[in-house]
């Protein structure tokens, strides 16, 4: 299995990214296309729009988000071929546009994806 990283997308894009796959549902505010450097953009393994908006990034809600959105993963299709991408791959970075890092569905979709790593 190949590298699976987060990023982002607002930092500069780099060679060690690999394959870039933005991860959100909605456009990055403020990202011209052409400066987002991303290879796909998979909406559908983002969180629902109803699931997103109640987290709202509260620290509060992680908990109930995670469980939430790894139950939405589990049901999407779109997330069998983000696996096959990071199988075909050496290194895959995840780009997600909110600004705390430190809760956000890429790291719930790296833990996902990847069991046993850590953001």
């Amino acid at each position: 299995m190949g590298n699976l990283r987060i990023k982002r997308i607002y930092e500069p894009a780099d060679k060690t990214d690999g394959v870039r796959v933005l991860v959100d549902r909605l456009w990055p505010r403020g990202m011209k296309k052409e400066d987002a450097h991303i290879d796909h953009w998979m909406k559908s393994v983002a969180p629902s729009t109803d699931l997103r908006k109640w987290f709202d990034h509260d620290p509060q809600n992680w908990p109930v988000f995670q469980q939430e959105y790894i139950a939405e993963l589990k049901q999407q299709e779109g997330v069998k071929e983000l696996a096959q991408l990071i199988q075909e791959n050496e290194t895959v970075t995840l780009l997600y546009a909110a600004s705390n890092g430190r809760y956000n569905h890429a790291i719930v979709l790296q833990q996902f994806l990847q069991p046993g790593v850590k953001g």
